[in-house]
């Protein structure tokens, strides 16, 4: 700024820059700068938080309408015997005299055993005493066995009973009746010892009509016919050798089986 004189000759100031001058210089200046300047742009408002939220409170809402619906109405009560806690078995009677009733308690209910009944043989209750030294008794889970030997039953070769024979099974009659619902088996057995005539061809003829004989007396005599079954076996089913003249003689032999098994109806 420069300053001139009067015309008294004092210094008078100079008059200021007009401001027409200073405004474009502001604006080149502000031009040269806005190259190197960046606008950072406002961040945006946003709203996505939201949906997550309004899905927390709809499962919440949805779980506690699904609690009061299981829940029941107020006012029902829970009954004594679901608010025990545990099960007591119930007193002996000596002890449920002397011992006051507690509510809530409930007998347990009494536990089966896994274990497999155990099975009454089938000679149980027979009998057997009554049997003499000609009769052998051998019994298993499921049957009983008395064993005639055929000595004493029929003569050599035939099919006829003896009169040996029949007080033997006279003794057998109240035994094979004590329990009716027993299947009696009558088995024909023989030794090896070839036979051939008119009336055996072989020893299956011979053992089947040794044991149709026996099935024939004891249904005459009071044993009920339907529970009767008789069969020859012949010299299939030995107890000893074939050829020992001693276990020959223990092969000719006549069972009677009884055996837990279903009674045919009888027939009218």
């Amino acid at each position: 700024m420069s300053a001139t004189l009067s015309a008294d000759g004092t210094p008078t100031p100079a008059a200021p820059m007009a401001p027409a001058l200073a405004q474009p210089r502001a604006k080149a200046a502000g031009r040269r700068f806005r190259r190197w300047h960046l606008d950072t742009p406002a961040p945006a408002e946003e709203e996505g938080w939201l949906l997550t939220y309004l899905d927390v409170i709809t499962l919440m809402l949805v779980m506690m309408v699904v609690m009061l619906s299981l829940a029941g109405p107020p006012d029902q009560q829970p009954t004594p015997a679901t608010t025990a806690p545990v099960a007591m078995a119930a007193p002996t009677t000596a002890a449920a005299s002397a011992a006051p009733d507690v509510p809530g308690m409930i007998p347990l209910p009494v536990l089966k055993s896994d274990a497999a009944p155990r099975q009454e043989s089938p000679a149980q209750g027979l009998p057997q005493h009554s049997l003499g030294k000609e009769v052998q008794v051998t019994e298993d889970a499921n049957a009983v066995r008395f064993r005639l030997s055929s000595e004493f039953l029929f003569g050599p070769g035939g099919a006829e009973l003896t009169q040996a024979g029949y007080p033997v099974l006279d003794e057998l009659i109240p035994v094979l009746n004590a329990d009716p619902t027993l299947r009696l088996v009558i088995e024909g057995h023989t030794d090896n010892t070839p036979i051939q005539n008119a009336r055996f061809p072989s020893n299956w003829e011979l053992s089947t009509s040794r044991a149709a004989a026996v099935a024939r007396y004891l249904a005459e005599h009071g044993v009920a016919p339907q529970r009767i079954q008789a069969t020859g076996f012949a010299d299939t089913r030995p107890l000893g050798g074939k050829d020992n003249p001693v276990d020959r003689q223990a092969n000719r032999r006549v069972d009677l089986v009884m055996e837990k098994s279903q009674v045919a109806p009888a027939q009218r």
